[in-house]
């Protein structure tokens, strides 16, 4: 599933198509996706002109000039794809309709954005602006682990005495927003600590540590546009290349890569999930 730098990087890819632009015709192929979407979904865009693109956690908000904001979740194969814009010094013709282009903007501009999803796990839905921090996706969501709110003392406060896997800690996202597994076994390697490890455990200036070099990993990533696994794609259908700097994540076997180290990465798995780590560094 794409994680906090992959759907950040899509916004970005958006934004240029979208921000500002008045929605010229919106269609709706289909009555639902993970789950049901919302009445009359089609009239409620079309003619509305996006004011803004943000983020929170895994979530895209477009916020629409009458008041309401379109939310939209990735799942686990989802893409918003731009076709007749230019982007990155191209124009991507519009595509042929595709089996699973399950909602479509056409913007003033011509430009075209589609939500395709083969597995049909993303979400759309519409809200009040001025509630959306209100919604049921969105009401318990930690602070963004890149924005001011996330500091050293709200996570010492957060993680003291926990009897959590610190993994576990860090993916619960009423603790942190947008973070997921990859990023979070790469956080952990960098910080020598084991993904099994108590929470609680920890003293608060390893607890305190955690914070810049999440920050640091997750930076990184959006730099590099994420990373593609399966499914992810950038808004121009361009690849993340994040994947190709993992030091833990899907490296079973291989050699730690930490200079004198000697050891092997391993896997155990948490809560059905599969955390890698090196048993040497990570303690």
């Amino acid at each position: 599933m794409p994680e906090l730098p992959e759907v950040e990087t899509v916004r970005r890819g958006l934004e240029p198509v979208m921000s500002g632009q008045l929605i010229a015709e919106a269609r709706v192929n289909r009555p639902d996706l993970r789950w049901p979407l919302p009445p009359r979904m089609a009239e409620r865009l079309t003619g509305q002109r996006v004011l803004g693109l943000r983020r929170r956690s895994k979530y895209i908000l477009a916020d629409l000039g009458g008041g309401e904001t379109l939310l939209i979740h990735l799942g686990m194969s989802g893409r918003m794809l731009i076709s007749g814009a230019m982007i990155g010094g191209f124009v991507h013709d519009h595509p042929a309709p595709a089996k699973h282009d399950h909602v479509v903007l056409t913007m003033e501009t011509g430009a075209r954005v589609t939500f395709n999803d083969a597995r049909r796990f993303g979400a759309m839905d519409l809200m009040p602006t001025e509630a959306a921090e209100a919604h049921p996706l969105l009401a318990a969501l930690g602070p963004e682990p890149l924005g001011n709110a996330f500091d050293e003392a709200y996570l010492v406060a957060r993680l003291a005495g926990r009897r959590t896997p610190l993994k576990a800690a860090l993916l619960d996202q009423r603790v942190v927003a947008g973070l997921g597994n990859i990023y979070v076994c790469e956080v952990l390697f960098r910080a020598g600590l084991a993904p099994d490890r108590l929470a609680g455990s920890l003293s608060e200036p390893r607890i305190a540590g955690l914070v810049p070099i999440i920050r640091e990993v997750l930076s990184e990533a959006i730099a590099a546009g994420g990373s593609s696994l399966r499914d992810y794609r950038q808004a121009d259908g361009e690849l993340g290349y994040f994947q190709h700097t993992f030091r833990v994540y899907g490296r079973e076997g291989l050699p730690c890569v930490t200079p004198g180290c000697g050891g092997t990465i391993g896997r155990i798995v948490q809560s059905g999930r599969s955390s890698f780590h090196c048993p040497l560094c990570q303690r």
